[in-house]
């Protein structure tokens, strides 16, 4: 379905200094779940062009710590407690880089992640489901006991199936929709909330 990119989100993002739409997404999220909380150290896997970042900073504050992950380099912020990570989630080294730049587990791990969609429902449910699971493996491997996931699905098996993952590793899962999601997309969010530990 085609969509205006430059839709009222847009605008309102633009007219208060975020760099992405996606800023709203997040906003609501927190508004909903307080899955964010001052002091935390936070991951934020897929996250050029830096919106989230944005966000996130404001609820943790200057005595948090966030490690924004993308392929794609991210125009520096000028938050000192955000530090940057040029890499791909499905690099095997990516938790001990993370843990690194944390210096400590995370408390919560974001995943704005989403693959090239083509049309073709099984094979972008498929790439989905692997970006999905290497969200998973990252989130597994620097958690800390307790701590909390948000990762972004499309719905349908893909989502079932990480929805299922997450049940058996944290000790609440929610999925919600967003006002902020652009209207004909399917994208829903797992909310998972107790994670039991490596």
């Amino acid at each position: 379905m085609a969509y205006d990119r430059k839709d009222s989100f847009y605008e309102r993002a633009k007219r208060e200094g975020y760099r992405s739409r996606a800023a709203f997404k997040l906003e609501e999220i927190q508004k909903r779940t307080r899955v964010l909380a001052r002091g935390q150290r936070v991951v934020d896997l897929g996250a050029w062009p830096g919106g989230w970042l944005q966000i996130i900073a404001q609820h943790v504050g200057a005595k948090g710590r966030i490690v924004g992950v993308d392929r794609v380099a991210i125009d520096p912020l000028p938050n000192r407690e955000i530090r940057l990570l040029c890499s791909d989630v499905t690099d095997p080294e990516l938790p001990e880089s993370i843990l690194t730049l944390l210096e400590g587990r995370a408390d919560v791990v974001l995943s704005d992640l989403a693959p090239k969609l083509t049309g073709i429902a099984p094979r972008d449910e498929a790439a989905a489901a692997e970006l999905a699971e290497h969200t998973l493996r990252v989130a597994a491997a620097c958690l800390k006991t307790g701590g909390s996931i948000v990762l972004k699905t499309f719905g349908g098996s893909e989502a079932e199936v990480t929805r299922a993952a997450l049940a058996a590793s944290h000790r609440k899962v929610r999925r919600i929709g967003l006002a902020a999601t652009r209207k004909g997309s399917s994208e829903l969010y797992l909310v998972a909330t107790g994670f039991r530990g490596a």
